[in-house]
């Protein structure tokens, strides 16, 4: 997991009518906040905003075709979810825990809240989870504050995720033991063991090429540009690749 930096500037269907569709659920809520409370009356989404191929176009590139949280390259076998940071329709504190309603419905097309990550770590792993250190400060409408939230789940857009996660060749762990990195690893599942043998065929050619780098190889010099390429924020696991070589 790497910082993200995507544009400032929102793709036009998120300011367009992404901004329509907010103001209408802001007014909705307004009305009848019990009722979404209560799971009574529930919002609709329009996916078509969110998933636009704009905005998916543009965090491809942010992303530079990798998912946000496994860094795995999938742009040839999945076009990607459309992930919400925040979840927009209800949120979980903890697994089996009953659903809260009705989740961060104002940043359903809020640029920042969105990421475009690979089926498993959004459809098995992250979900509706969203712990909070200190869940009563959850913000549970737009009229809340969501910067006075103190999330446990790193968000790659606003923090430096290798300053919380590190690697033990390809396995992740939390930097002195902290808990958001921690509670990362574990709610995205980025120990599980397809993730792992991924990274571990991949260090296996980092070895490679550093050994020809070391043995002063003919092969040296292509074999470091190349390790520099793989230490770059466009290759594939790249936080464990510069872990390694640090």
């Amino acid at each position: 997991m790497i910082r993200i930096r995507k544009p400032a500037e929102p793709p036009e269907v998120l300011r367009t009518k992404g901004a329509r569709a907010l103001h209408a659920m802001r007014a909705a809520y307004s009305r009848a906040p019990r009722s979404y409370e209560n799971g009574k009356k529930s919002f609709e989404f329009d996916s078509s905003i969110y998933g636009h191929e704009t905005v998916k176009a543009a965090l491809r590139k942010a992303q530079h075709l990798k998912c946000a949280f496994c860094e795995s390259s999938f742009a040839h076998i999945s076009y990607g979810d459309v992930e919400h940071f925040r979840p927009k329709a209800g949120w979980r504190q903890k697994e089996k825990e009953p659903l809260g309603r009705p989740g961060y419905y104002w940043l359903a097309y809020e640029w920042t809240n969105l990421f475009l990550s690979c089926t498993l770590c959004n459809q098995h792993f992250k979900r509706n989870l969203f712990p909070l250190k200190t869940p009563r400060r959850r913000a549970r409408s737009h009229k809340d504050n969501v910067s006075a939230e103190d999330p446990l789940l790193l968000d790659p857009a606003a923090d430096d995720p290798e300053t919380f996660i590190s690697f033990r060749q390809e396995v992740p762990y939390a930097v002195g033991g902290n808990k958001r990195g921690e509670t990362t690893i574990r709610t995205l599942g980025l120990r599980r063991e397809e993730l792992a043998e991924q990274r571990r065929k991949h260090l296996s050619h980092v070895k490679a090429l550093r050994s020809l780098v070391r043995l002063g190889a003919p092969e040296a010099a292509e074999a470091q540009i190349l390790l520099q390429r793989m230490q770059q924020d466009s290759g594939e696991y790249a936080a464990m690749t510069r872990a390694f070589l640090r």
